[in-house]
């Protein structure tokens, strides 16, 4: 695509993290975006546009049932190129693919730690909670090459500031130190999302993530140096991870590798992930296409009986194996979400001059 039309995009009513921008501001401009690819077999087949962001820090729309109000995004689209991503939609703001493009054409904010630095420090910011990975996983594979977090949980860090982590990527341990120091002086959360343990269902609906035994790796690695680490047990897939046999399977690696907590999320279909979604059962279970058009037919939500027959399930299986609700002074994680976050505008861009 061309990138003018990119920043015109970005001056109209939503900037590419959904945020609402006063006049004709945009988040950059054309002469501030360089794009690349590498040929190397991680990243063959993708395109990466680095731009320079004018605000990195999105406040959560006040009408939202988040347990968070602002995040830090510095990617847009994901390698993970897992087929129900709900962030699928937001792609389509700079008038880009929501689905092979979304998996394969990432934004990156490549000044998102001295932006966020510079932040913090404003007399205008009171310190407040920050949360990421709640829109693309910040560990996801570009994060190999670009190497931003290290500089955001820097900043975090040396602000007291404190934070929390959602991510189906095994890098976060290439931070482990950072994250120690930062828990030294402030209060960190860190939660994995593991939905199931299925290693075809895996490979075919999460094709870019470690394999859930790498992430439950995680867990346990950090429980290991002392950071608790929650279990976000998201998506669970109707007809396909939801079995009783499965969920058991499912909650009883998440217990072996000592989460301190394991929450369920059953899928939900957005616009953008709901088609690309869909697409993908017509080509790979077919058979299953017509109970989805049921079991989906009110929206984006499955409907609220079987939401919490997963949940009630799920947490009878948690307190079997001996895991349950994050305890009083444990490590803040990010909870799991009434509904997902992805606002429509997704947040409102904080400047601070």
């Amino acid at each position: 695509m061309r990138w003018d039309n990119l920043a015109e995009n970005s001056r109209n009513a939503t900037d590419p993290d959904g945020a609402a921008l006063p006049g004709d501001a945009a988040l950059f401009g054309t002469d501030a975006v360089t794009t690349r690819t590498f040929d190397t077999p991680e990243f063959r087949g993708m395109t990466f546009h680095e731009v320079r962001a004018r605000s990195i820090l999105n406040r959560v729309p006040g009408a939202s049932r988040m347990p968070f109000e602002w995040t830090v995004n510095p990617y847009r689209g994901c390698t993970h190129a897992c087929v129900y991503c709900f962030a699928r939609k937001t792609h389509s703001y700079l008038d880009l693919d929501t689905g092979h493009g979304f998996d394969s054409q990432i934004i990156v904010k490549v000044n998102a730690p001295e932006l966020l630095r510079r932040q913090l420090g404003s007399r205008r910011w009171q310190g407040a909670h920050v949360a990421m990975g709640t829109n693309v996983d910040c560990y996801q594979r570009a994060e190999g090459r670009y190497r931003l977090m290290p500089g955001i949980i820097g900043a975090l860090r040396d602000h007291a500031n404190p934070f929390s982590i959602l991510t189906k990527g095994t890098l976060i341990l290439r931070d482990l130190d950072l994250l120690r120091q930062a828990a030294d002086v402030t209060e960190v959360g860190i939660s994995v999302s593991v939905g199931f343990t299925d290693g075809e269902l895996w490979r075919s609906v999460e094709p870019g993530t470690p394999a859930p035994e790498r992430r439950l790796d995680v867990v346990r690695t950090l429980a290991d140096h002392g950071i608790g680490c929650a279990v976000l047990m998201a998506p669970v897939i109707p007809f396909l991870s939801d079995h009783p046999d499965q969920l058991r399977a499912t909650v009883r690696a998440i217990a072996s590798a000592g989460a301190t907590s394991v929450t369920p999320l059953v899928l939900h279909l957005r616009p953008g992930a709901r088609e690309w979604f869909m697409a993908w059962l017509a080509r790979e279970r077919p058979h299953l296409v017509r109970r989805y058009e049921r079991l989906y037919a009110e929206g984006a939500y499955a409907p609220k009986w079987y939401q919490r027959r997963i949940t009630r399930h799920v947490h009878e299986l948690a307190a079997e194996f001996g895991i349950g609700p994050a305890r009083r002074g444990a490590p803040r994680r990010v909870p799991a979400p009434a509904e997902p976050f992805l606002a429509e505008p997704e947040a409102t861009q904080l400047t601070l001059l």
